[in-house]
């Protein structure tokens, strides 16, 4: 009999993932990932808390599945690492997207590995139909863009047994088997940023915000300076400590000189964006041979944040990049964030989108 690893946070999602599993007759072992962050008393509630460790445990006994704890501080303190050197570089990190591919596919695919296990579930709303990553059911929940950077290798020994069903039938499978969580909310916040506040991250890991610098408007005119250019990302409205007399934002950062400008909306939308050495998955056919072989799509839908509505764009080669061309201009391009390339309800691949001038190779057209 196949053997899975499920990884438990202590909340609804991932407790009913394992019963769905544990009713079909699966063998299962349960895990928690202790990452040695603690939520700030008062604070919004995050994941990985004390409490969630032992909601996990009462999932696993309730289930009658062997629990551990797996220390993997280690590992997120890597990550929070790179998360403050990010924002330092003038990026917008998604740090949710790295834990997946490094951690819970990553570090515990090698647990499962030494449980003797096939693979690990969680309880991500995604569909994996034929080797396929899918969007979820429920739209509102929908988390394929946050799985999408894994490998096809990852993917053949994920579970996502959460897939087909929306929030309120897990909630309700949830109390019809007694799980005490069932109604426990959902979490909120990265879970090592309890407080919402990601600047008190960066300080406590780098000592400072990044690279001081000025204010300047779309035509160079200086407003004003900031102590840090971490302190800001592409797109933000508030918290710029100058105005224009109308709503501004963020429309660039450069890291090296500290200069951050600020404009109007319409300031904010770009015809294209380049993204770095995408992850394919499954590509339809049609188009020039793609990495390792592979058909690369000319024509998608992309994603470019978790709860972003997904654009039509054609993609064009830039030797190991792909640069998008939107088919209309898009104002949600934050370098550091990932753009994910949708075929349908099917993730194509994704990549990290790159600075403005980041990458400088001739773009060729991918025909479809």
């Amino acid at each position: 009999m196949a053997r899975t690893l499920v990884a438990l946070s202590g909340g609804v999602d991932s407790a009913t993932a394992a019963a769905l599993l544990a009713e079909a007759g699966e063998e299962l072992v349960g895990v928690f990932m202790r990452n040695g962050v603690t939520a700030p008393e008062g604070r919004a509630r995050s994941c990985c808390s004390m409490s969630d460790a032992a909601d996990a445990r009462a999932v696993a006994d309730r289930l009658g599945m062997p629990f551990y704890v797996h220390d993997m501080q280690r590992s997120f303190d890597v990550l929070i690492e790179a998360f403050a050197r990010d924002y330092a570089a003038g990026l917008t990190p998604n740090p949710c997207i790295v834990c997946n591919n490094d951690l819970k596919f990553g570090d515990l695919m090698q647990l499962a590995d030494d449980l003797g296990c096939d693979g690990v579930a969680t309880g991500h709303y995604a569909r994996l139909e034929d080797g396929a990553l899918r969007r979820a059911a429920d739209p509102a929940k929908d988390q394929s863009y946050l799985l999408a950077g894994l490998t096809p290798a990852q993917l053949r020994r994920s579970r996502f047994p959460l897939g087909a069903m929306l929030k309120p039938e897990v909630r309700d499978h949830a109390r019809r088997l007694g799980l005490k969580v069932a109604d426990k909310p959902d979490s909120a916040d990265i879970c090592f940023v309890p407080g919402g506040d990601y600047r008190a991250v960066v300080h406590e890991r780098l000592g400072d915000g990044g690279r001081a610098g000025e204010i300047v408007d779309a035509d160079g005119r200086v407003l004003g300076r900031h102590e840090g250019v971490a302190g800001f990302t592409v797109g933000q409205r508030r918290g710029l400590g100058v105005a224009l007399g109308r709503p501004a934002f963020v429309t660039a950062i450069d890291p090296d000189s500290g200069r951050v400008t600020i404009g109007d909306r319409d300031d904010l939308r770009r015809a294209d964006c380049v993204v770095a050495t995408p992850n394919w998955l499954t590509p339809p056919a049609g188009g020039d041979p793609g990495p390792e072989g592979r058909a690369l799509p000319a024509r998608v839908e992309v994603q470019l944040r978790h709860h972003h509505q997904a654009e039509p764009a054609r993609l064009l080669r830039r030797g190991d990049d792909v640069e998008v061309r939107f088919d209309g201009p898009s104002q949600d391009v934050t370098p550091g964030q990932y753009a994910v390339f949708y075929s349908g309800d099917r993730v194509i691949g994704s990549g990290r989108i790159r600075r403005p001038g980041a990458t400088a190779a001739p773009a060729t057209e991918v025909a479809p």
